[in-house]
């Protein structure tokens, strides 16, 4: 069970969600407006967050670009707007998954759970992760290469993280669209191809000449530190 920050006005609805909640086992705590939820959500660091985007004080896209900027908490956007370039905006914004209104607790639940397995149930994955000289903070979404912070998009920082966590492996384009766009049933290999260049350029590195992504031809990404031999 999670520790979950709702974050929604509407005094019909919010009851309605933290008692379902709650009976499921879930801690529950809940805010009215952006502002106070933005707080709630740095000050208590909840497991995780269920952010409505028709906020009475900041439009819901506004809080979770602020809260991304501080935190690493995954988020739910549920929302009554079901035009696609609403919630493709949210999940480049930093949305974890969204549901769109009216839905079941039924729903919402099952959500919780996807997300939550995909973050290891949340505390986890708030430590720091060092492979080499490369040092990831997700919870600040914060990274550094010897020492040096790393000026990254937030995109950058989720895919540097996502490989940062599994350092070793092959992890595949596919995989990629999936865990760090949010793209199952689709998506171009060109854009994973593209935020790979970015990065490699921000880290000092490039293809030809790798220090910590390595290209396995026609699988996948690997990041590993470097050999300090070479």
């Amino acid at each position: 069970m999670a520790q979950v920050l709702i974050i929604e006005d509407d005094p019909r609805i919010r009851p309605l969600l933290m008692r379902s909640l709650d009976e499921r086992g879930h801690a529950v705590t809940s805010a009215a407006t952006g502002m106070q939820g933005l707080a709630m959500a740095v000050d208590n660091r909840p497991d995780l967050v269920i952010l409505d985007l028709g906020l009475p004080d900041v439009d819901g896209t506004q809080v979770l670009q602020m809260l991304r900027a501080v935190s690493d908490v995954p988020v739910i956007v549920a929302s009554a707007r079901d035009d696609d370039p609403s919630l493709v905006g949210c999940l480049d914004a930093g949305a974890d998954d969204y549901v769109v209104k009216p839905f079941t607790t039924d729903q919402l639940e099952a959500r919780i759970r996807a997300v939550m397995r995909r973050v290891g149930g949340g505390t986890a994955t708030r430590r720091a992760v060092v492979v080499g000289g490369l040092e990831i903070e997700p919870a600040a979404r914060r990274a550094s290469i010897d020492g040096a912070v790393l000026d990254l998009s937030p995109r950058e920082f989720d895919l540097l993280r996502h490989l940062a966590e599994r350092p070793g492996e092959v992890v595949t384009k596919r995989e990629l669209l999936t865990e760090v766009w949010h793209q199952p049933w689709g998506g171009s290999d060109k854009t994973v191809d593209v935020h790979l260049s970015w990065l490699r350029r921000k880290l000092g590195e490039s293809a030809a000449e790798p220090r910590y992504l390595h290209t396995v031809r026609g699988v996948g990404v690997r990041l590993s530190a470097p050999d300090p031999t070479e």
